[in-house]
């Protein structure tokens, strides 16, 4: 035994006898032995003891004084006595009328059958107890031994299970082998033919180009035809000079979006206010996120930027506008309400993995691809406006074909969508504009730790408001920063100047903030039934309430229910349900203008509606 000190070995041996210890040390088997003799000595002992008398009795009788002779009491019990107590008994005077019983015996006196009675009884108990200890002693070791049987169970189970891991890992790494050797020889095939394809194209550009350069010497011998050779040099230097590159000679990429930049020529005069400005045509094909804080102009610049998108051929913009409305986004494509937004971007990431898999399925290069995308007019902008508040209000939509009680949404959902417009868009043409109050991670969807990619991957142009001193209001300063990705330096620019703000992007007539829109019929009549009319068809005056839909009824019911006299939807989101079922502000949103419009209720303020006294 593993003594845990020397005083726990002191005490457990004096707690043990020598006989225990000797027995301790015997096998199994002759500790069976052991124990089974001292049974039977315990067994054969009790029934010794069990059986006969230990003592010797004198029977007698008691004549009473009617001469009869009594020898048995009530209980028919004979009248008995050891003869010690009846010689005692006559030393103190026997009464006269005792007599013994010779029936019973010789003189009344029956001799003991089994005087050693008391020492079988103790050797009986002796015997059991000797047995009763040494099977504890064999309890004891063998608690302990069935200790050690467990963790050795456990260790051989142990084995077992890492011997059947490694197995199956060893099945997992031959497979795996075998497809990445399966993939390596895709991507030789993939690649053997990108490059006969990419050679035919080399050859056929360079056939192209050597005929360009052969019409060229023919077009060039032709205009210049009776010219000395003084002549055609003058007129070759005049057709370099009309030629003016996108940077002059004296001027850097920083430069070109430094507004301070000046044009260093035989005038030295300074660039033309549209240069000022040329910045703008880097957030033409960048990922870009406009940032600022409030009033300083991200709206207007915003807008502005979409203006030269279209301008430069991006026929297909996206506007992702929680509270827009078609007034100020003619020309574009409006989603508004989170909802909409969330399955929008939802479809865009399944579109964004479909363009990914026919680009590698086309066996066109990058460049080819991309043309190809702007030939078939599949190239838009996504407009991801107020994008500070989607990580509040936007979940995920759940897929038609998946069950209601197994639907959990991601809550990762916009962070997803995030870094899949932020990295991947380029290449598919299907370029995002984010507009946020500020460019830290926690307000961008929340998605911590990106900063570096957030660096690497996006055009960053942060504009700076201004306080007016009388009003002391923030507005627009006309100054920002603009950072390219992958660059750490902060560039001054100088943002348009604009005396509107632009609400219509349509190409053929745009329209300013301060011209009337035009209103059609339709509107009209929308406009009357929702102020005059309280819901009626134009032209009905009957006063019949109108009748509520199913959910907008047991939404009213909840209300007056609960007492309610004024209704914020984002006070009891969380509490109504129906059916276990929790529904967004935007459905129930829905259900509160169904309320309104049916007379019930008043809108007091955004999403807050004051129940009319029945």
């Amino acid at each position: 035994m593993n003594y845990l000190s020397d005083k726990h070995k002191q005490l457990s041996e004096s707690q043990q006898s020598g006989l225990m210890k000797w027995f301790g040390q015997l096998p199994m088997d002759k500790k069976a032995v052991a124990i089974g003799l001292s049974l039977t000595v315990g067994i054969g002992s009790a029934a010794m003891a069990w059986k006969g008398t230990s003592s010797d009795r004198i029977y007698f009788c008691v004549k009473t004084p009617s001469k009869t002779l009594v020898c048995q009491d009530k209980d028919n019990r004979p009248f008995r006595m050891t003869p010690h107590y009846w010689e005692q008994w006559k030393q103190e005077g026997m009464p006269r009328q005792v007599v013994r019983d010779p029936a019973t015996g010789v003189n009344g006196l029956v001799k003991a059958t089994n005087p050693c009675k008391p020492f079988w009884a103790f050797g009986g108990f002796l015997g059991f107890a000797l047995a009763g200890w040494m099977l504890r002693h064999c309890q004891n070791e063998e608690k302990q031994r069935a200790v050690f049987e467990d963790i050795a169970l456990h260790r051989d189970a142990a084995k077992a299970e890492m011997a059947a891991r490694s197995e199956l890992l060893e099945s997992y790494r031959d497979v795996a082998i075998a497809e990445v050797q399966l993939q390596a020889d895709l991507d030789l095939i993939a690649n053997d033919r990108t490059v006969d394809i990419t050679k035919a194209e080399i050859y056929a550009h360079t056939e192209i180009e050597v005929t360009q350069m052969e019409a060229t010497d023919a077009i060039f011998e032709a205009q210049t035809a009776g010219m000395t050779e003084q002549q055609k040099a003058d007129y070759i230097k005049q057709l370099r000079e009309m030629k003016t590159p996108y940077l002059q000679g004296s001027q850097t990429l920083a430069g070109t979006i430094d507004p301070n930049d000046k044009v260093t020529g035989a005038d030295n005069q300074a660039i033309a206010p549209t240069d000022k400005y040329r910045w703008i045509n880097n957030t033409i094909g960048y990922p870009t996120l406009i940032f600022g804080g409030m009033g300083a102009g991200k709206s207007w610049t915003t807008r502005e930027i979409i203006w030269h998108k279209r301008t430069a051929g991006w026929n297909q913009i996206f506007v992702l506008d929680p509270h827009g409305t078609e007034v100020e986004w003619r020309g574009v494509n409006l989603i508004t309400g989170y909802r909409e937004i969330a399955d929008f971007m939802q479809w865009y990431m399944v579109e964004m993995r479909r363009r990914y898999k026919a680009y590698r399925e086309s066996g066109m290069v990058e460049e080819q691809w991309t043309q190809h995308l702007r030939d078939t007019n599949q190239h838009f902008c996504v407009v991801a406006e107020e994008f500070t508040t989607w990580t509040d209000n936007i979940v995920e939509p759940m897929p038609d074909d998946f069950p209601d009680e197994k639907w959990k949404p991601d809550p990762d959902f916009i962070g997803k969508w995030f870094r899949c417009a932020m990295t991947e868009s380029r290449k598919q043409l299907m370029i995002p504009l984010f507009v946020a109050h500020d460019r830290t991670m926690e307000i961008l969807a929340k998605a911590k730790g990106l900063s570096k990619l957030r660096d690497a991957a996006l055009l960053e142009v942060e504009l700076i408001a201004t306080i007016d001193p009388i009003t002391t209001e923030a507005k627009a300063s006309g100054q920002g920063k603009i950072k390219l990705p992958g660059h750490g330096q902060w560039i001054d620019i100088e943002l348009p100047k604009l005396d509107h703000k632009r609400i219509d992007f349509r190409l053929d007539k745009p329209l300013a903030s301060d011209e009337p829109p035009t209103i059609d019929k339709a509107t009209l009549e929308r406009i009357y039934e929702l102020e005059f009319n309280l819901g009626n068809k134009a032209g009905d005056t009957q006063d019949e309430p109108k009748k509520l839909s199913q959910m907008a009824q047991k939404l009213y019911e909840y209300l007056t229910r609960t007492e309610r006299i004024e209704a914020d939807v984002r006070e009891f989101k969380g509490n109504f349900k129906v059916n276990g079922e929790r529904f967004t502000v935007e459905q129930i949103k829905g259900w509160m203008y169904e309320i309104v419009g049916a007379g019930l209720a008043d809108w007091i303020a955004e999403g807050v509606i004051k129940l009319n006294q029945i």
